[in-house]
């Protein structure tokens, strides 16, 4: 019997290393399995995804991959966390949102929230939310030297926050024990709405708040507007970061020296579904942050207070069901990613308010990550991954990029009220629009497996938010266009618009183009039919006839059956009425007589607008 040497790894000591280019060699074989025939390191590009901003993720990182030192939690750069304890000693905060504009109700959303896993309240005041004065009904019973309030005021923040500091001293709260951001931020208000405002008033606000206000924060920096008009995770970031400049400026400007200036401001980010660009995205913040504090000869004050709220974009308001799975996620990697606080938005949020059960499910989903998940245990546990570590430093240079751009134009005002912002916001969104559109970014219960039958979730009207400035875009935009047009001829018909899936041969041929067709129907409004056998050059007239579609059929089978049977049956298509004939396929599939032809890559959208216009469905 051999004993084997008790070091824990000696099962892989007789094998020996593999390299990077026996790795590619592998690859190649199974690239050359799918036809494509590329060697090394194209090989390796061939798995690769282009990502916005100009990255790239690889489908492999390892060890000679090499970053900038991260450092540790608690010091500069600040990438591993702003705080030497990071997460793990209560967790992050969990801040709720509450929109409405009568102080009773949202009084009593804000009790419920915190006597149920709440620890923080983030209050829309002003034109799109609670009036100033309504702020001390509002918060009856709250006990505020225990839960942080942050303030959503828009241009009324200079109202606000005397209500919120003069609750504070009414009922006796220490101004040690007080914690609030006050949320001035005019620059943010200016991208919603396109009104200016001056800074002077915010910098008076953060001057008063820094002199007696030890724990209160008066400005917020909002990234949210650029994110919500369609921006990158780089013009994110460096929006963000021109804003806290021109904040830096207007505050020093104003008597506070650079330390006080910086523990003025709370940065607020989105977090996506895509776990690791925010895990990365927040990671990136904190050190181009860091950095801007090392320019201003104040290190040790570059830890950005960061709120990550889940992305309102990537919300449905067909099958909202989903999003409480895209906002965990969300809130799942704004947790790893080291946010100090997380909103987690209510899956009914686009729909207008949000009930109490979609307000618990927001709550739960921090609650479990928390306390069930142990997220917060470990401090920044993304933290030496290679890919994680690597995208980090390239999103970095991407926004620090983007930042001298706004800069060098005059600054976040000046490029603002330029078009700069707009234009390159616009022009990021109508990239991405194209890959929706094409659903090369799918969209769970919209774009794809899109569920006609579903009953729509109806709440009552939120207040109107802010507009006049930038766009506010959602991924879900286009095809909800298109079903809003199926919804108008269902209530004006009884019926939506329908397509006639003509599938040839035994359902191995057709199966899997056949459900390729009838989610990229449905996705428009269009129900798919089919007779429950397939058809025939012979069969498919009266099949057709009896299936009620409204002049559309798409013949779905393998290539083979195309080439046997694909004209014959379009053709009898026609003869009993069909005045359009899609083939599921990309173009040269077949030689059949066909009017378009649908397939993985094609721009959905524009087909399915022009099936409605050919069917007659209003816009």
């Amino acid at each position: 019997m051999t004993v084997l040497p008790d070091d824990g790894l000696s099962l892989a000591a007789e094998f020996p290393d593999a390299t990077h280019e026996q790795w590619q060699r592998l690859v190649e074989g199974v690239l050359r399995k799918s036809g494509k025939e590329v060697s090394g390191e194209a090989a390796e590009d061939a798995l690769s995804t282009k990502l916005e901003d100009g990255l790239t993720t690889r489908p492999l990182y390892t060890a000679p991959e090499t970053v900038p030192d991260t450092g540790f939690p608690g010091f500069a750069p600040f990438v591993r966390g702003g705080r030497a304890e990071g997460s793990a000693a209560s967790g992050w905060d969990v801040r709720q949102r509450i929109a409405g504009t009568d102080p009773v109700r949202v009084n009593d959303a804000a009790l419920a929230d915190l006597e149920n896993g709440t620890t923080s309240l983030w209050l829309a005041v002003g034109e799109a939310g609670l009036p100033a004065d309504g702020l001390a009904r509002a918060l009856e019973g709250v006990y505020l030297d225990l839960a942080p309030v942050s303030l959503d005021p828009g241009a009324q923040f200079a109202e606000a926050a005397r209500a919120l500091l003069a609750l504070y001293t009414e009922r006796g709260v220490a101004p040690e024990a007080a914690r609030a951001c006050l949320g001035a931020d005019p620059l943010g208000h200016e991208a919603r709405t396109g009104e200016a405002l001056d800074l002077d008033g915010a910098a008076a606000l953060a001057r008063e708040t820094a002199a007696a206000w030890p724990h209160v924060r008066a400005l917020a920096v909002d990234a949210l507007p650029y994110h919500e008009a369609g921006g990158s995770a780089a013009e994110e970031l460096g929006l963000s970061l021109a804003t806290g400049v021109a904040y830096l400026r207007a505050l020093t400007g104003a008597g506070l020296d650079a330390e006080a200036a910086f523990g003025q401001l709370e940065f607020r980010y989105s977090a996506t579904a895509d776990q690791f660009l925010t895990i990365a995205k927040l990671r990136a913040a904190r050190r181009l942050w860091a950095r801007i504090a090392e320019a201003c000869g104040v290190p040790r004050a570059g830890a950005q207070r960061q709120h990550a709220v889940t992305s309102p974009v990537m919300m449905t308001r067909r099958d909202p069901w989903v999003n409480m799975l895209r906002t965990t996620v969300a809130c799942m990697a704004a947790g790893v990613g080291g946010a100090d606080s997380v909103t987690v938005l209510p899956f009914d949020q686009e729909l207008g308010l949000p009930d109490a059960f979609a307000r618990r499910v927001s709550r739960n989903t921090s609650t479990i990550l928390l306390e069930e998940s142990h997220l917060a245990r470990v401090i920044d546990p993304a933290g030496g991954s290679y890919y994680v570590e690597r995208l980090t430093d390239e999103l970095a240079h991407a926004a620090w990029e983007f930042f001298q751009t706004v800069e060098r134009a005059g600054g976040q005002a000046a490029a603002l009220r330029s078009g700069l912002v707009a234009e390159r916001l616009a022009a990021t969104w109508a990239e991405r629009s194209k890959k929706l559109a094409k659903r090369r970014e799918p969209i769970t219960g919209v774009s794809e497996f899109p569920l006609l039958s579903e009953k729509p979730v109806v709440r009552e009207p939120a207040p109107a938010p802010l507009t006049g400035g930038l766009p506010r875009v959602r991924r879900d935009e286009a095809y909800e266009a298109l079903r809003a047009r199926s919804d108008a001829h269902l209530a004006a018909t009884g019926a939506r618009p329908t397509v006639f899936l003509a599938a040839l041969g035994p359902a191995a041929a057709h199966t899997g183009r056949a459900t390729f067709a009838s989610n990229l129907f449905q996705a428009g409004g269009v129900t798919p039919v089919h007779d429950p056998v397939s058809v025939t050059p012979e069969t498919a007239a009266a099949a057709y006839a009896a299936s009620g579609a409204d002049g559309m059929a798409v013949l779905c089978s393998s290539d083979a059956l195309y080439e046997e049977q694909a004209a014959a049956v379009a053709a009898a298509l026609r003869s009993a009425g069909a005045t359009t004939v899609f083939l599921a396929g990309k173009p040269g599939t077949a030689a059949a007589d066909v009017d378009e032809y649908v397939f993985a890559g094609c721009d959905a959208v524009a087909v399915l607008s022009s099936v409605l216009d050919r069917m007659g469905v209003p816009s």
